[in-house]
This record gives structure tokens, C-alpha cells and sequence, in this order.
């Protein structure tokens, strides 16, 4: 995953109406109801079905941490579908809040600084460009097609204005990202 998919899914996780359950048997048993049998859970989790077994039944109760890690990213995954397609929704009406820190380049006319600076901004960006982000990220785009969306969201919002201001700038790149939230 890249940092814009991290992004959405913490976005996404911010929406939940209920946590996800805590203990190691009733994550096993949610992936369980989610992907049937024993075998797709420990190919998700990459263990054995045994293993699985013996967590499900609570015969084993503390996995070593990466499998760990791997059960509670499988269940956040799955955890409240609806919930997120409803902001999802809500998103391409009202629009998404990017902040982030990162080094923006950019294409300007001849005269002009074309180098690239750090910055910190929060935009919100119109629901066109959080529509574009969602297809994007359906259609299994890369971190880098993700990012131009963004760019390009904050070269009309920001850098032009709209149209007010700075219209020879022709093209916005998203560089050495150190941080990026959105919010919707």
C-alpha cells in the first residue's frame, strides 16, 4: 500500500460506528464469517489452518506480533463495509480535506522559480477530485496516479486559485511526502 491508500483507510477508519472486536478469538471468528472456511482465513493471515483452528477455539491466545498485526489489518479491512461506502458517498457531494506535508514542484512559465519547496497545506478539495481519488484507488491504481489526482486538485485549488491567479502553471507535482490525512 502506498501512502494515499493508508490515508483513505485511516480516513475510512475514523468513520466507525463501533470498534472492531479486541480479542484474538473474535477477530478469527469475524475473518471466519467473512471468508468461510479456515483455509481462506490462514492464506489472508498467512499461517497454517491449524493454527487458525487453535485461535478460533482460543487454544492459543498470543500469535507472534507481525501475524498479529496481519489478523488486525485483515479484520479493519473488512470491518463495517456500509459505513464506509456511506462516507465514501458523502465525500463525492461535499468535497475532501487533504493535509499534508510535502515537496510540491511544478512547471511555470520561463522567469519563474520551477523549484520545488516544502510545504505544509490543508485544502479541501471539490467532490470531483474525491470521485476521481475513489475510482482511482477501485480500479487498482498505484500511489503515483493517486498523488497526480491530488496534484492536480491542488494546482486549480490552491496554486490557481481557481483561475484567479497563476494560470501559466502548467503542471504540480507531490514529492517526499512526510505526512498526509484526509478527511471526509
Amino acid at each position: 500500500m502506498g501512502e494515499i491508500d493508508d490515508a483513505i483507510e485511516r480516513a475510512d477508519r475514523e468513520g466507525f460506528t463501533r470498534q472492531p472486536p479486541k480479542t484474538l478469538q473474535a477477530r478469527i471468528n469475524f475473518l471466519m464469517k467473512q471468508l468461510k472456511t479456515t483455509k481462506a482465513v490462514a492464506q489472508e493471515i498467512g499461517v497454517s489452518q491449524r493454527s487458525v483452528e487453535r485461535y478460533r477455539k482460543g487454544e492459543r491466545k498470543h500469535p507472534p506480533q507481525a501475524i498479529a498485526e496481519r489478523i488486525d489489518a485483515a479484520v479493519r479491512a473488512r470491518w463495517q463495509p456500509q459505513v464506509r461506502r456511506r462516507r465514501r458517498k458523502q465525500a463525492t457531494t461535499t468535497g475532501i480535506t487533504v493535509e499534508t506535508g510535502a515537496r510540491f514542484g511544478y512547471t511555470a512559465p520561463i522567469g519563474t522559480t520551477g523549484d520545488g519547496r516544502f510545504r505544509r497545506l490543508t485544502v479541501h478539495l471539490p467532490p470531483a477530485y474525491a470521485q476521481r481519488l475513489f475510482n482511482a484507488r477501485e480500479a487498482g491504481a498505484g500511489d503515483r496516479q493517486m498523488r497526480q489526482i491530488i496534484a492536480e486538485g491542488f494546482k486549480d485549488i490552491y496554486f490557481q486559485d481557481g483561475g484567479a491567479r497563476a494560470l501559466g502553471l502548467s503542471d504540480v507535482t507531490l514529492n517526499d511526502i512526510d505526512y498526509l490525512d484526509l478527511d471526509y
